[in-house]
């Protein structure tokens, strides 16, 4: 597959989001307060746009035969890659909520840890297009290793709980490496202590934060695969969704633990772009037994923007019915307003009233 991306447009992109990453650190570097909720729609929405602008870009501005093959690829990539993101943010409710991080300190974590984010996810996507061109049958082990954590995501129940983050286990582990303080000294990661340069237990939730990364990489980067190989259109629908991730937290932070539907929906959406994945193997594997007409009503590629309004349709249909069922657990019924007054402020501009919900961790809910 021929990719979109000239080298014009890689070093255009990579300087782009350059120049926005060091405005935000000379931005957030002068702020001390916690980001709003009003300030977090905002970002929300500002990101959101430009992903949408860098959509419509690539579809009516870039001359290539396959530009409107590619537009639909990255809205499909970008909305799995956002989607699955929601993980990402349960990790850092807990951690934040686990080391008793003051609000004013997260936005600098998150800013780093989105940072090593962008690095890490553009060694992974490289690595990850250079094995698929040269063992192309390794994408059929990504497809059964998203349908696996479809599945499991769909019919294993609630997780967050099975996510341990305990302050005194990473300490101790860190001890071993590093010497670590037992309290914050402001928002720095390093500090001085009798003339000895320590740690400070925010350097511990950073690298916890990029750890964690690492890990949900291993899911998102071959969802993406499955949509496309192109490797800029993996790229830039990784980081468009990686930098409006620090934005969606603060805003959605409290709503998280009540979306009761939003796993399942992201767990039929992982096996959907695992079967896709797989569908040429299994007509492949009908063929040399002779069977293939017992597979014959299955499509061998499924069209890109079929995909992209399943993934849509599925994600929506999520929160929708969070929404509408919230259920009896009042984190549910919390979400469910906290959602439909991010809704009516975005309408009316006005701030609506807010109470931090009863089933997030004290101190964890986002700022507002």
């Amino acid at each position: 597959m021929q990719s979109i991306g000239t080298p014009a447009l890689w070093v255009a992109f990579t300087a782009v989001v350059t120049v926005v990453l060091v405005a935000d650190l000379y931005v957030g570097s002068k702020k001390t307060e916690p980001m709003s909720r009003r300030a977090a729609l905002g970002w929300t929405s500002l990101w959101v746009s430009l992903a949408c602008a860098f959509g419509a870009g690539i579809w009516l501005v870039i001359d290539h035969d396959r530009s409107r093959e590619a537009a639909m690829e990255f809205f499909t990539a970008y909305i799995i890659e956002y989607s699955l993101s929601v993980d990402n943010l349960f990790v850092f409710l807990l951690l934040f909520s686990s080391f008793k991080v003051p609000q004013a300190w997260q936005h600098r974590v998150l800013f780093w840890g989105i940072f090593g984010a962008v690095i890490l996810r553009a060694i992974f996507i490289f690595a990850g297009t250079a094995l698929l061109q040269r063992f192309h049958f390794l994408i059929y082990l990504f497809g059964a290793f998203l349908l696996y954590t479809g599945v499991k995501l769909v019919f294993g129940g609630e997780d967050e709980e099975e996510v341990e983050v305990s302050e005194n286990r990473i300490v101790r582990f860190a001890r071993r490496f590093v010497p670590v303080t037992d309290h914050y000294d402001g928002h720095r990661f390093v500090t001085v202590v009798d003339g000895v340069k320590k740690a400070t237990p925010l350097l511990l939730v950073l690298v916890a934060v990029e750890l964690s990364d690492v890990v949900f990489a291993l899911d998102s980067i071959p969802a993406v695969f499955g949509v496309s190989l192109d490797p800029f259109i993996v790229y830039t629908s990784n980081i468009f969704a990686i930098l409006g991730l620090r934005s969606l937290y603060f805003l959605l932070a409290g709503a998280l633990f009540g979306l009761r539907f939003l796993k399942p929906s992201l767990g039929i959406v992982l096996a959907f772009v695992g079967a896709k994945m797989c569908l040429p193997l299994v007509h492949w594997l009908a063929a040399k037994a002779g069977q293939a007409d017992a597979v014959s009503w299955l499509p061998e590629h499924v069209p890109t923007p079929v995909s992209l309004g399943v993934v849509g349709g599925f994600l929506v249909g999520g929160v929708a019915l969070s929404m509408l069922f919230p259920g009896k657990k009042p984190e549910g019924v919390e979400a469910a307003e906290e959602i439909k007054e991010d809704i009516l402020e975005a309408v009316t501009g006005e701030p609506q009233p807010h109470e931090p919900p009863s089933g997030v961790p004290p101190g964890a809910a986002g700022p507002g």
